[in-house]
């Protein structure tokens, strides 16, 4: 490996066909199928990593060291976390007590928002979503009022939420562990930003959509997502841990280890079977970040990424200015998935300086509200939506999603500009 990493990219094997995979692999997770195949972004992530493997001569030594385990732990860690708190009813009982507020539009849309944010910091924004969007969805319709502005609203919530901690989303627990980051450090950074964003998009999507509250859909039946009974002692247990869990990130112990430990006193439940706990754990996403390191790994190997940046440089293009490099990030995140951007971005950024990754973690967080296709916790709206009968389209989306992304990262290089 070692000798591997002193060649000079011209020295180095397989080169062109390490470079045709990546090109491939990307192109297909940008289009998010292939013709004729039922893959997904996961199956063409894992297909182009393999075909590193057979391919481009990359060895198994090699795909092991390309693959940042720290990310992948911290990641499972989490998902187990998350799994014990919905297997308990906590996310159900939330959602429930946010409904009930529904008597007033413009207070239930701040504390739908606010929760919304404010539980995807620190757990798994996309359950908050699975959950929520089914419970407040049909309250909503009980209630006669139009779903679709409320819904995409806890969708921008969960986006902009995340971009709060480290441990946001799978991009900013990736980062912070690339990085090497501070996790008290980046929520001090990132508390104005998240702040001006989450007042920002409240204050759109109610200007925006206040005058169309009237619904015009009928109350559905059951969501095909069944309620779990709410477990008070099983619930205290597991907002407990994540609070030690949380408190622990401050000190010098190695992150992904705290989250595996918790997981570990998860999994040893006297209530929840392993296997339970283990279905919710969103294994495609771990797969996903394996297949992108290895590829991006190979890629970067070839040093392809550099030459590109130094010539992108002369031209004029540098990555690492503060507005460039936000504005780069949310156009790639909706081009070719925020994961696969994040990925890509972290191999030639300059990480020496924390407020690149900073930036990095916002932009692809912001970013992720401009359309439905920007992150999964918009699909997974809009596709519960679509269980109880509600179709939100992508015009209904980026009516919203493009102001409230565009003034989030207007605020975002407004603070770059303070604090630089």
């Amino acid at each position: 490996m070692t000798a591997l990493l002193a060649m000079t990219p011209a020295e180095l094997p397989g080169k062109p066909v390490i470079l045709a995979i990546f090109a491939v692999t990307y192109l297909g997770i940008a289009m998010g199928h292939v013709p004729g195949l039922k893959l997904n972004r996961v199956g063409i992530a894992l297909l182009g990593a393999i075909a590193m493997m057979i391919f481009g001569d990359i060895s198994t030594a090699e795909v092991v060291a390309y693959i940042n385990w720290p990310t992948i732990f911290l990641l499972f860690g989490f998902f187990v976390i998350s799994a014990q708190l919905r297997l308990s009813g906590f996310y159900d009982l939330v959602a429930g007590g946010i409904s009930a507020r529904l008597g007033h539009p413009a207070r239930f849309l701040l504390v739908l928002m606010l929760v919304t944010g404010g539980l995807s910091a620190f757990l798994n924004h996309d359950i908050v979503c699975f959950v929520f969007a089914p419970i407040v969805g049909t309250a909503l319709l009980r209630k006669q009022l139009n779903p679709i502005p409320f819904l995409i609203a806890l969708a921008i919530a969960s986006n902009i939420g995340a971009a709060a901690t480290l441990i946001g989303n799978p991009q900013d627990m990736m980062i912070g562990q690339v990085a090497r980051l501070s996790f008290g450090h980046y929520l001090l950074w990132s508390a104005v930003p998240v702040g001006w964003a989450m007042a920002a998009a409240y204050g759109l999507i109610w200007r925006l959509s206040r005058k169309t509250l009237q619904s015009a859909w009928s109350v559905p039946g059951k969501s095909n997502e069944p309620s779990r009974p709410f477990n008070q002692p099983h619930t205290i247990k597991g907002l407990i841990i994540l609070a030690v869990v949380i408190g622990l990130f401050f000190s010098p112990l190695p992150e992904e280890i705290i989250a595996l430990a918790a997981a570990g006193i998860h999994l040893a439940s006297t209530r929840f079977r392993t296997n339970d706990l283990l279905g919710l754990v969103d294994w495609p996403i771990l797969v996903l970040f394996m297949g992108l390191f290895v590829v991006t790994g190979a890629f970067q190997s070839t040093g392809y990424g550099d030459q590109a940046m130094q010539w992108l440089a002369h031209g004029g293009f540098n990555i690492n200015a503060p507005a460039t490099l936000a504005l780069t990030t949310a156009g790639l995140s909706n081009l070719i998935n925020n994961s696969a951007a994040v990925m890509l971005l972290l191999k030639v950024i300059n990480l020496a300086q924390p407020a690149s990754a900073y930036i990095l973690a916002l932009a692809n967080s912001f970013g992720g509200s401009l359309i439905i296709i920007g992150s999964v916790s918009n699909i997974i709206v809009v596709q519960q939506a679509r269980a109880l009968g509600i179709k939100i389209s992508f015009r209904d989306f980026a009516r919203l999603g493009v102001p409230v992304t565009l003034a989030s990262l207007a605020g975002l290089l407004v603070w770059i500009a303070l604090v630089n």
